[in-house]
């Protein structure tokens, strides 16, 4: 199945999402409702004028419910009310450096959150196939050249990656004990998670992310601070998590048994990069522009070296990456110099990016 073919999938079916109003969020958003999926969103309210969700004019594209993940009967109501036939719980406390702000925060949202969402999925009285996202970051990463692999020991060092774990284990122990595979035919319910990061788009405002850093300084005309030059990052652009998101949905779809489980959406690992060739390629294609490695010290601990392996993805659901890292960063600060030109007609780039990514060979 390519990806211009989804709309055999969800044209017509009812989609719930979860963090709807996010960078991810509304760029899957304005995905599902071109592919003709009638879509209710829960979420927390976008918080800065910019937000995507803004700008493509998310309230007229599914019926958007603001609210907290942690409210359950609030939660459980949104999605049995709806009889969604896909879930894609997107919605997270998604940030490291918050994390250790508000580490009880973030393990209630990531973990505890999850599990709202598949308890309602026990009362849902028809068939539902759910995509449940985490991280990369849920891996216990040794920092090695090698990359990790869906069976690999999960783990984390900071609160947000290891929240994210606990998901992974919140949903392993649900699909055992509720939506065993054995049992599709009495539950039919279909559970899958994926696992991605370091995504770059356009859109994204998010604080302490390499991407609004850059543009906010750019706009500024001030030196891009970058913490850790040497660290390598497998970047992708939004859209390709997103389309294997949206693949794995389908998949299970079709076959609930076959495609569950755990799945990596990553670059090609020989495309990984490290921060400094993001920065030094985004100040090229801006224009102008330079950084500076600040002196900070007690700074918290972020990971220097992570690798996925993506075969699984490739091997069994045909799913691979379309844009480089280049052509990643390329089009990302493409998109913010759109935007800057003039961000009325940003909702049009933003559609363009996802039909030219879509009709990519």
């Amino acid at each position: 199945m390519r990806l211009d073919q989804l709309q055999n999938t969800y044209q017509g079916k009812k989609v719930f999402l979860t963090g709807h109003t996010g960078f991810k969020g509304a760029w899957l958003l304005q995905w599902l409702h071109m592919l003709g999926a009638e879509v209710k969103g829960y979420s927390l309210a976008p918080e800065n004028p910019e937000d995507l969700y803004h700008l493509i004019e998310g309230d007229t594209l599914c019926q958007s419910v603001i609210a907290d993940l942690r409210q359950k009967e609030l939660l459980e109501e949104a999605i049995l009310s709806f009889e969604p036939d896909f879930i894609f719980h997107l919605a997270a406390q998604p940030l490291v450096r918050l994390s250790y702000e508000i580490p009880s925060e973030t393990f209630f949202v990531n973990a505890i959150g999850t599990a709202y969402v598949l308890d309602a999925l026990k009362k849902l009285q028809k068939p539902c196939s759910v995509v449940l996202i985490t991280t990369d970051k849920v891996y216990e990463n040794k920092e090695w050249v090698y990359p990790y692999r869906e069976t690999d020991r999960l783990g984390g060092y900071d609160p947000y990656s290891a929240s994210k774990a606990c998901a992974e284990l919140v949903i392993n122990s649900y699909t055992q004990s509720f939506f065993n595979p054995a049992a599709y035919e009495q539950h039919q319910k279909a559970i899958a998670s994926a696992r991605a990061g370091n995504v770059i788009g356009g859109g994204d405002w998010a604080k302490d992310r390499i991407i609004p850093d850059i543009v906010r300084a750019l706009r500024n005309s001030i030196p891009i601070s970058v913490r850790n030059p040497n660290a390598v990052r497998p970047w992708q652009h939004v859209l390709e998590p997103l389309g294997g998101y949206l693949l794995l949905g389908a998949k299970l779809a079709q076959d609930p048994i076959s495609f569950g489980g755990a799945w990596n959406f990553g670059p090609y690992a020989e495309d990984n990069k490290v921060v400094e060739e993001l920065v030094n390629t985004a100040i090229t294609i801006w224009g102008n522009g330079k950084y500076e490695k600040p002196e900070l010290e007690n700074q918290p601990h972020e990971a220097g070296l992570l690798k996925l392996d993506i075969s699984k993805a490739v091997s069994e659901l045909g799913w691979r990456p379309k844009w480089s890292s280049f052509q990643a960063i390329k089009e990302t600060i493409s998109w913010y110099l759109a935007y800057e030109r003039n961000s009325k007609e940003i909702k049009n780039f933003t559609i363009n990016s996802i039909k030219a990514y879509s009709e990519d060979s």
